[in-house]
This record gives structure tokens, sequence and C-alpha cells, in this order.
């Protein structure tokens, strides 16, 4: 099947964001190992494994729509504290929201409606669950402070998974 040049371009822009996701949380999560909040690992780890089911769907709707992936290198942001990567990674959320809303539009006006669904499904997914636990922990910090959040973090990292 052959689609719109401008919707695989778009989805070109927005696997560079996907990928470059996947990464900053692949290294918040390392680092949260490393300190032992075990409990932010685990969520930050599942988020770059969501990130990476994002990129993945993109690539096979390219494939499918006879174009061909196309890696952009995009920066990313690394924290060095566990405020300065929450507030990272909402920034890059809230970033990658705007880029799906204006795909979104971008699929309706080329009439692929396909297309359209699998990005609402991506943005539903970053705002409901991604973000909206961002913004939770950050007025957690907010609510306790940041030596309780921690202390409520901890947790040992499971050798099979690091």
């Amino acid at each position: 099947m052959i689609g719109s040049q401008k919707v695989i371009d778009y989805l070109n822009f927005l696997l560079g964001g996907e990928l470059a996701a996947r990464d900053q949380y692949f290294i918040h999560s390392e680092m949260y190992a490393e300190w032992h909040y075990g409990k932010l690992y685990d969520r930050i780890h599942h988020e770059m494994q969501d990130e990476t089911q994002h990129a993945q769907a993109i690539i096979r709707r390219i494939l499918m729509l006879s174009g061909t992936p196309k890696m952009r290198v995009n920066e990313i942001n690394i924290g060095a504290t566990v405020p300065e990567m929450l507030q990272l990674d909402l920034d890059l959320e809230y970033q990658v929201q705007q880029h799906l809303k204006d795909g979104i539009a971008l699929c309706e006006a080329e009439h692929d409606y396909v297309t359209r669904e699998m990005l609402v499904e991506q943005l539903k997914d970053t705002e409901e669950d991604h973000a909206h636990w961002l913004e939770q922990q950050l007025r957690l910090i907010d609510m306790v402070g940041l030596p309780n959040y921690l202390q409520s973090q901890m947790a040992e990292v499971s050798p099979d998974i690091v």
C-alpha cells in the first residue's frame, strides 16, 4: 500500500522522538537502579519498553505505507537528580503530546485514518499514563519533601533485570 509521503515523513519525525524518549528513559532507569531507587527503576524501565513499542508500531506503519524508516538523531536530556530527571521526562512527554496532536491533524488532512487511530492511541498512553504519572511524582515531592519521597522509592532492583 502506498501512503502519503507527508504522513511517512511525519512518522519518521515521530520515530526519532520515540527512540530518543526510549534512550532517555533507559539511561534514567539505569541511574535509578544504581542509586537503589528500585520503584523508580521499575516504572521508568516500563516507560522505556512502552516507548520501544510505540517506535515499533511507527516503523511497522511506515513499512506498510511503502516508506523507509529513517533514524533521526534527537537530543536527549539526562538529569543529575531525581527531581530533574522526572522534570526532563515530563518535558519530553509534553513535546511528544504536541507532536502526536500535530500528526493526528496531518493524518486527517491526508485522509489516513488508520495511522490517525494509531497516533490517537499513543497520545492516550502519553497523556493518561506517562505524563500523568510524572506529574504525580513531582507533586508528591512538593507535598512530602524530597527526602521522604526518595525513601519511599527505595527498593532493590532484581538481579535478573539489571
